[in-house]
């Protein structure tokens, strides 16, 4: 990690020659760039020095301030300008835990008051900065803090959770609901004794907590309590949202509870993963980029007006070199700072491809073991080519970049444009291909049929895991609900099943898999799709829903041992699914089988065979010669045999997977 700082150095040089600008004939293309890597404010107790990147300010005044709301200024420093577009000072005395905003002039007029875009530590609402000495941040012991260990990326099992869900409820047996400290308490249990919250992730047995945005955002008021929303509206990209923590006025407790909340994950078997949004701002005008360098942030239409592939209003021009600048080192930030270990891009689809692989190749320099995943899409045209963008299709040209799957996703749920579409989970045996193409992580397949697979109609991933394999996630009905809007006429028992077999079918994959929290639980949402703003009483994971579908909760454990005792399910390479694992012909419409092989893969058991009956009665298919046991069937996983001795044919209940094998 002592490197980074070179490494950044050394990659920013090199980005300046391979920009590919969208932008390449527009009015900020002979805006200057500045290379070094100290931006933003740097703290020591006998000197703190200011630095800021506005290329086109005819003055810069900086201000502090003793609290981060309120109060008038105490004092107003001129800031002297430098080469490429700088503006610094420096105070010659002790400014610890003092508050700060700079503001601009340009063009004549000046702009609002803020932090600087690399704002460490800020006051609530995130409006003034915060000079901090970020060492005394940190909690004991930090510096011994390890991550826990990571044989493979394919080993990976994603839980997404929102920080305030996890604990709000009023049954969670959480004292610090809603906050980053919420999710560091042990032994917390519902009114029914069940285990909730750490203990609980814990008990299910993921490998990795994805954290929605807890960056600074902006549709929360930090003064008030109650309020909801997921954060994905940026406002201080590199620092901790003030609404999670336990007192957002004093700029250094968020980021010791951050701190803390990833030290005990990791102290519990848990790596972090952080969800990050440099696609967007939540406005244009009075955003923090704006203030510094109008227009220069964002992505603009021939027409000179902003561009809206992000379906915000607004989309970040990553291709820029100052802005791609700010992208790399805001994660390298977040990792060295946080000791995060992933990150997921949300709408990833907006980045440019070489910003991308750059933010990789600096991040798996300084540890090789994070994951980096994104959206594969956008919610709207860019100006810049399809080809330059971090699209789905275009995974080949990404290093060590996933995407979301999300052929798989809606083969198994049936399509996001129209939820009372069926899946193949509910019988709709037209997602077979489309199913198979997620079994083998959208990898190249001799066996599946590409162009009668949903959206992609050709394989995208080059290694199985560039594909993130999953049923559902925050955005959209939660599968339980999904399930229900789409099949009116079923019964509770009739819906269990089919969101067994999505399950099911995931855990069983290839490919790196990826729960939604309380899928587990049958989380519902009553319905409610994107409840980014609905109240906790839609967002919380209730815990009662423990007790009353301990079953199901114990399937899903059962499911994720089974697959992370047993490596044919998470195979490295193509080339080894391709002939390790073989679909099977079954001659039933919605019935899906395949056996893997332990040719290479190193299983303790020979050969297994995994069936996925989506039809809504029971079907016989013929098995391939052996003596099987069935480890898993649509109730129960028992590595040690349900049943044995099992040979010639197999009757597979209604919506149910069963796993077997043969050695």
């Amino acid at each position: 990690m002592k490197n980074s700082n070179f490494i950044l150095t050394i990659l920013f040089i090199t980005m300046l020659t391979t920009a590919g600008l969208a932008q390449s004939t527009g009015p900020f293309d002979a805006y200057p760039v500045y290379s070094g890597n100290d931006l933003g404010v740097c703290y020591s107790p006998s000197k703190t020095d200011f630095k800021v990147w506005a290329p086109k300010a005819s003055q810069v005044t900086l201000r502090l301030y003793e609290a981060g709301d309120g109060g008038h200024a105490t004092g107003a420093i001129s800031m002297e300008k430098g080469v490429n577009g700088l503006w610094t000072t420096s105070i010659n005395r002790d400014l610890k835990n003092k508050y700060y905003t700079f503001q601009v002039m340009q063009d004549g007029v000046w702009l609002s008051e803020c932090p600087d875009i690399y704002a460490k530590a800020v006051g609530v609402n995130g409006k003034r900065g915060m000079v901090a000495d970020m060492p005394s941040t940190n909690p004991e012991n930090w510096e011994n803090d390890e991550k826990p260990g990571l044989k493979s990326v394919n080993d990976i099992i994603i839980y997404e959770l929102h920080i305030r869900d996890i604990s709000i409820s009023p049954n969670s047996g959480i004292t610090q609901k809603g906050k980053y400290l919420g999710i560091t308490e042990t032994g917390t249990k519902n009114p029914d004794g069940e285990p909730t919250g750490l203990d609980h992730i814990k008990q299910l047995g993921v490998t990795h907590v994805h954290l929605l945005p807890c960056f600074d955002f902006n549709s929360v008021d930090e003064t008030k309590s109650g309020q909801y929303n997921w954060g994905y509206d940026p406002l201080n990209y590199n620092v901790p949202e003030g609404s999670y923590s336990s007192n957002p006025y004093d700029g250094n407790v968020r980021i010791k509870e951050f701190k803390k909340m990833v030290q005990t994950l990791h102290k519990n078997g848990l790596r972090v993963i952080l969800d990050v949004v440099y696609n967007h701002t939540s406005d244009i005008k009075a955003s923090n980029f704006s203030q510094f360098a109008p227009g220069y942030f964002y992505r603009h239409n021939p027409d000179g007006s902003y561009s809206n592939a992000t379906g915000c209003s607004n989309e970040v021009a990553s291709e820029m070199p100052m802005v791609r600048k700010f992208m790399i080192e805001s994660v390298v930030y977040w990792a060295r700072e946080y000791h995060l270990d992933g990150f997921r891009f949300d709408l990833m689809g907006v980045h440019d491809i070489t910003t991308m692989n750059m933010i990789s190749d600096t991040l798996h320099k300084i540890d090789p073991t994070i994951f980096i995943y994104g959206e594969g899409w956008t919610a709207g045209n860019s100006p810049m080519p399809e080809a330059l963008r971090a699209v789905k299709k275009n995974v080949s040209k990404l290093n060590k970049i996933a995407v979301f799957g999300d052929d798989f996703r809606d083969g198994l749920k049936g399509g996001w444009s129209d939820i009372k579409e069926k899946g193949f989970v509910s019988g709709n045996a037209t997602m077979v291909e489309s199913v198979k193409f997620g079994i083998v992580a959208a990898t190249p397949n001799p066996q599946v049929n590409d162009l009668a697979v949903n959206y992609s109609k050709a394989p995208w991933a080059a290694e199985p895991y560039e594909a993130i394999t999953y049923v559902s996630c925050h955005d959209d009905n939660t599968l339980f609900d999904r399930l229900k809007i789409s099949n009116p006429g079923a019964s509770e028992a009739g819906l269990i099943k089919m969101d067994k077999l999505a399950a099911a079918t995931v855990l069983t994959s290839q490919g790196v898999s990826f729960l939604h929290a309380g899928a587990e639980l049958l989380r519902t949402k009553q319905g409610i799709a994107n409840s980014f703003v609905s109240p906790d009483s839609i967002n919380q994971i209730d815990w009662s829903r423990k007790t009353r579908y301990k079953a199901v909760f114990e399937y899903y454990k059962g499911l994720i041992t089974l697959r992370k005792n047993h490596p044919a399910f998470r195979m490295p390479s193509t080339q080894m699914i391709v002939a390790d694992l073989r679909f099977l012909e079954t001659g039933v419409t919605g019935l899906i089988a395949y056996q893997v092989s332990n040719n290479a893969n190193g299983d303790s058991w020979k050969n297994i065979l995994v069936i996925l009956n989506g039809n809504a009665a029971g079907k016989t298919f013929k098995i391939p010669a052996g003596n099987w046991v069935l480890a898993a069937d649509e109730n129960t996983i028992n590595e040690k045999g349900i049943k044995t001795g099992i040979t010639g044919t197999i009757t597979i209940p209604a919506t149910a997977a069963f796993v077997l094998y043969s050695n």
